[in-house]
């Protein structure tokens, strides 16, 4: 991974080589654009003062500070120039005969080609692009653009949802260049269908000549998902703030930025996002989907429903549509409901794990411990390491009274993901039923650790200690137990046990009192054996 420069003053010395300036030949020298140090300084010109590969390389800079700006840039000024070279040998104008010499140039002859799928964040970056000579449509088309900028060839970004390509366009030539296809030039109908673009009567940014400004703003929105990617939030949430100022009409920068906002628990202003994406885009499944999982943030189950079930309606192979749909049928215990779901989930990807968990998981909370248990075999057969999987067939174990087996799979959970807090307590419990009151205080002790504020598990602690006879250290437990929610009337009973142990008699009766008037059973000899000591 490339390093991360935090808070670097990006300087650039980015100007057009010597050579190339004294031959003057490039159609960007004496751009205001190659001069600037940073892309709010980019942002402030007019838009035909823009360079674009410089305002990339300074991406590309902050990104890494491995990458020096200045070499690609020269390396761009060369390939221009060669470019140039070409069409003046074939006698060409640097109009639309300038296209197949460079789609030769670019594509047959450096090899420049198009990755499958786009999990490398660095495949966005224009050095990556150089050095790899490869990309996606985004990145790819940035330097397809680049390279027409210093040849003087007007040409513009398009942007379709999910896809970017370049255009040609004059009052006489309209022609559509396909980067990711060699420099093919498919037809507006192409992309409109392919690319499912709106036509709902929105003013939207879709298939649209771009500004070098609003190409930019296509380039924040990419830019910042690879900072979510890769968890730095910051620097993600500006990108995606600066890509929606630029191209509000963009639905996926909306849908991106509500992402964002969503995941750092801004969760109104995630659903506001989203549903300003959902206006300029209706056809985007995703956003419904992550609209429902707004919802399910702020528990607006009603709410959550009717997206999750647009986001099927508009793809209905969408897994995780059913999988979150499935989870808010079982908040509302709608379990067959949500059993529905899962087995078309399970048709969908029968070899996903999480599938085949949430499927046990109903089948247990419907008290089918046997098709429970089944299924999270079969999660952990397709992913041995899935400790949530462990965890439930501990569960379904406990239901049907097989103590041993519970506490193995709790066991197993808690040896892939020992931060497990329901394990912990629970493996805490089967311990204590057993008697085995050392190994109970073992487990709360770390759930405690973990959750330090809960009142049960201190409870919990508590009552393992005053098993054990361990009555100092049982009172400490309680006492933070009723610290922490006084209403507890059983640790009031503990407490008033545990000081009686400990001939602290005064304190005893305080909490005797305390554990009646909480409603606890007290027994008649109990509140004696305390009295007559105070006597």
């Amino acid at each position: 991974m490339s390093k991360i420069a935090r808070g670097v003053v990006v300087v650039l010395c980015l100007c057009v080589s010597p050579a190339v300036a004294q031959r003057g030949r490039l159609a960007n020298a004496g751009k205001a654009g190659l001069y600037v140090k940073s892309l709010d300084e980019v942002l402030r010109l007019r838009d035909e003062q823009v360079d674009l590969a410089t305002a990339a390389l300074i991406a590309s800079e902050y990104w890494s500070d491995m990458v020096h700006g200045r070499r690609y840039l020269e390396e761009l000024d060369a390939m221009a120039l060669e470019i140039q070279n070409r069409l003046w040998q074939q006698r060409l104008r640097t109009n639309f005969r300038a296209i197949p010499v460079i789609n030769q140039y670019l594509f047959d002859e450096l090899g420049f080609k198009t990755i499958s799928h786009a999990n490398d964040p660095n495949d966005l970056f224009l050095h990556s692009v150089m050095d790899r000579r490869q990309g996606y449509c985004l990145s790819l088309s940035v330097l397809y653009l680049a390279l027409a900028e210093r040849l003087g060839l007007d040409l513009h970004g398009v942007v379709v949802p999910g896809h970017f390509f370049v255009r040609y366009d004059t009052p006489h030539m309209h022609i559509n260049i396909e980067t990711t296809s060699n420099g093919t030039q498919p037809p507006d109908e192409h992309y409109i269908e392919k690319f499912d673009v709106p036509q709902n009567g929105r003013d939207t940014i879709y298939l649209k000549n771009l500004t070098k400004r609003q190409t930019l703003g296509c380039f924040f929105n990419n830019l910042g998902n690879v900072y979510n990617d890769i968890g730095d939030r910051d620097t993600a949430q500006v990108a995606l703030e600066r890509a929606v100022a630029i191209n509000p009409t963009l639905s996926e920068s909306r849908a991106n930025l509500g992402n964002v906002y969503l995941e750092r628990g801004r969760v109104d202003d995630a659903i506001q996002q989203y549903h300003a994406a959902l206006q300029l885009n209706p056809n985007d499944p995703k956003t419904y989907n992550n609209l429902g999982n707004a919802y399910m943030e702020l528990d607006l189950l009603g709410d959550a429903i009717p997206s999750y079930q647009h986001a099927l309606d508009l793809d209905p192979n969408f897994l995780d549509a059913y999988r979150n749909l499935a989870i808010v049928y079982t908040k509302q215990e709608r379990y067959n409901e949500a059993l529905v779901l899962l087995s078309q989930a399970v048709r969908i990807d029968p070899q996903n794990a999480q599938v085949h968990s949430q499927f046990g998981d109903v089948a247990s909370r419907q008290g089918d411990y046997g098709s429970a248990v089944q299924q999270f075999h079969k999660a952990l057969s397709l992913k041995p390491d899935f400790a949530e999987a462990y965890y439930g067939l501990a569960v379904c174990y406990r239901e049907q009274g097989q103590t041993t087996d519970e506490i193995q799979a709790y066991l197993s959970a808690l040896s892939i993901q020992p931060d497990m807090l329901a394990a912990l307590v629970n493996l805490g419990n089967a311990y204590f039923n057993q008697g085995r009151y050392d190994a109970a205080v073992q487990y709360y002790s770390q759930a405690a650790a973990l959750k330090p504020d809960d009142a049960w598990i201190r409870y919990n602690l508590g009552s393992a200690y005053s098993n054990k006879e361990d009555f100092e250290q049982a009172v400490k437990a309680y006492l933070r137990a009723v610290q922490i929610r006084p209403d507890i009337g059983d640790a009031h009973h503990g407490l008033a046990y545990g000081f009686y142990r400990l001939r602290k008699y005064a304190l005893a009766w305080k909490h005797i009192n305390i554990a009646r008037q909480l409603g606890v059973a007290v027994t008649d000899e109990q509140v004696e054996a305390i009295r007559s000591k105070l006597n």
